[in-house]
């Protein structure tokens, strides 16, 4: 509330007191100094009252603004993607886009079908749709190869063949020469995309990242091919030297990608009635890491369906995330900074590998003298694709020293089993409660909340699951881990070197430099563990 205090004989307003109430009381306060004649203010019915609530409201709302302005004024109150966008770019940090789960197709053919085709790139397939779940969609991205199905051999077991060639995929969708519009000639021409959600990866030497968005300009019968660049800081257009096709491109917060060309000194102008035209992709997400074997439908490529081939994907689809959060570029925007751009420390390395969509979680290790291992896991867990790693090479090349090798390697997923003795409160319903149990250990061990060299409490797992309402009491039986290179037997886990504990006597599992915990796939290892979680009530038994 505002607070009347005297200097001087002089009353002085509380001025920190900026809400509706505070202010309000503030004038109130004044009013025996400034007009003692007034008696009657606090009545709803005077008019001079309503006045007081008006400059109240207004004092109120511009009290809110100036807020506003103050918090968004530094990066780490700013509340709006617009104002972080802004404040990274003063640093040369740009928000990632969305970044395309990848996977690997296996195509076969019927047995009878002895001709050729084509798989171009742009082929589309998909998962099948389902309720409240529509069919997600990817792309071949390769180059065009033509096989001749009169060489190959019929497989026995699937009575089809099986084309040799892996086929890679993106999620998303390709939108080919669009045309942006025509160049008027004069500096600092911007040009916007139609389709928002654009794809462009970070870039690096030889980067896979170029290719995400190609531009050209034709006028006549000339046409020109333009570079993709952060900045156009470093692009000069002298007329004593060949000048650079340079352009940038600017995202804003409602993913809308806007083309931005020179103004002839940074960056070149197009030439007067020139047309511009793109081709780029679109999609990007988590939507996009399908699991194995949901692929399966022919969307966009004739030449395959007119033949009766098919398509599946053996391996998971991984690498998808979504475009970059406020929360994730604060975090790490800063570390990106200090490394300038350049992997020394592995401290850089980890930093500018986060700053790669598509990777969730990196842990750099040193080698030898001139060697870094990056142990990566793509956003959402699993293996690293083909494509994420030969994008991660790429986009490193410009940034690890000459004489670097890095190796990108998988993590070691360590699967974290549990058996609880679960009582429930009466008049509970006890299937209710079991998924709520489940849900709270998935919490624990979900891929956001997990981390390299973690370890394990016991305790923890007790507190989440004693606090579920209706859980009257649980006894933990199982508490164990089960690595790569271990087996598992019916009754619990046994390594190559003899048994293993079900529950750890000091509480703890300690996990290595390079392994994640994480949970079994139902029915992984032991069909009674749903969720990693294996549950026997305490009153009625095994469940």
């Amino acid at each position: 509330m505002a607070e009347i205090k005297k200097v001087n004989d002089t009353q002085v307003v509380d001025y920190m007191a900026r809400d509706y109430t505070s202010i309000l009381q503030a004038m109130r306060e004044l009013i025996p100094e400034k007009l003692p004649n007034w008696k009657d203010y606090r009545s709803e019915a005077d008019f001079g009252n309503v006045l007081l609530q008006l400059f109240a409201h207004m004092g109120d709302i511009l009290s809110y603004y100036q807020d506003r302005i103050a918090n968004e004024s530094f990066l780490g109150t700013a509340q709006t993607r617009q104002s972080i966008i802004h404040h990274l770019k003063l640093i040369g940090y740009r928000l990632a886009t969305a970044a395309p789960a990848s996977t690997i197709l296996k195509l076969t053919v019927p047995p009878t079908y002895t001709g050729t085709f084509t798989i171009r790139k742009g082929d589309a397939f998909a998962t099948k749709s389902q309720k409240e779940k529509p069919s997600i969609r990817f792309e071949y991205i390769g180059e065009d190869f033509t096989v001749n199905c009169s060489t190959l051999v019929t497989n026995p077991l699937t009575h089809r063949k099986e084309i040799p060639h892996e086929i890679p995929v993106e999620e998303g969708r390709l939108i080919e020469n669009e045309r942006l519009g025509v160049s008027n000639g004069k500096p600092n021409q911007q040009f916007a995309l139609a389709h928002k959600g654009l794809i462009l990866r970070s870039l690096g030497i030889g980067s896979e990242a170029n290719k995400d968005i190609t531009l050209t300009t034709k006028l006549g019968d000339m046409e020109e091919s333009w570079t993709l660049q952060e900045t156009l800081a470093f692009s000069r257009a002298g007329q004593q030297e060949a000048v650079q096709k340079d352009y940038a491109i600017e995202i804003d917060e409602d993913d809308r990608a806007t083309i931005i060309f020179g103004d002839g000194d940074f960056g070149a102008i197009p030439p007067a009635g020139a047309d511009i035209h793109a081709t780029y992709r679109i999609g990007g997400g988590l939507k996009g890491n399908v699991l194995a074997n949901t692929i399966q439908t022919i969307v966009d490529a004739p030449q395959l369906t007119a033949i009766g081939a098919r398509v599946n994907n053996p391996g998971a689809a991984t690498g998808g995330s979504d475009r970059e959060s406020i929360e994730h570029a604060v975090m790490h925007a800063p570390g990106v900074f200090r490394s300038l751009k350049r992997a020394v420390t592995a401290e850089d390395y980890e930093a500018l590998a986060l700053n790669y969509k598509g990777v969730g979680k990196v842990r750099a290790k040193a080698g030898n003298w001139n060697r870094v291992k990056l142990f990566v896991a793509p956003d959402g867990g699993g293996n690293v694709s083909d494509i994420l790693r030969k994008n991660l090479l790429a986009y490193f090349e410009d940034k690890r020293p000459l004489t670097t090798i890095i190796e990108i390697a998988d993590v070691d997923y360590v699967k974290i089993y549990l058996t609880a003795e679960l009582a429930i409160e009466r008049y509970y319903i006890q299937e209710n409660i079991k998924e709520k149990v489940r849900k709270a250990v998935g919490d624990l061990l979900s891929f956001d909340n997990v981390d390299f060299e973690q370890t394990l409490y016991l305790s923890k797992f007790y507190e989440a699951i004693e606090a579920i309402e209706g859980v009257r009491y649980v006894t933990i039986t199982e508490f164990c881990e089960l690595r790569s290179g271990q087996r598992a037997d019916r009754r619990g886990y046994v390594t190559q070197g003899g048994s293993r504990e079900m529950v750890k006597p000091n509480g703890k599992i300690d996990l290595g430099t390079n392994e994640i915990p994480r949970i079994p796939d139902d029915g992984d290892d032991d069909p009674n563990y749903k969720g990693g979680i294996h549950i026997v009530l305490a009153e009625e038994g095994a469940t």
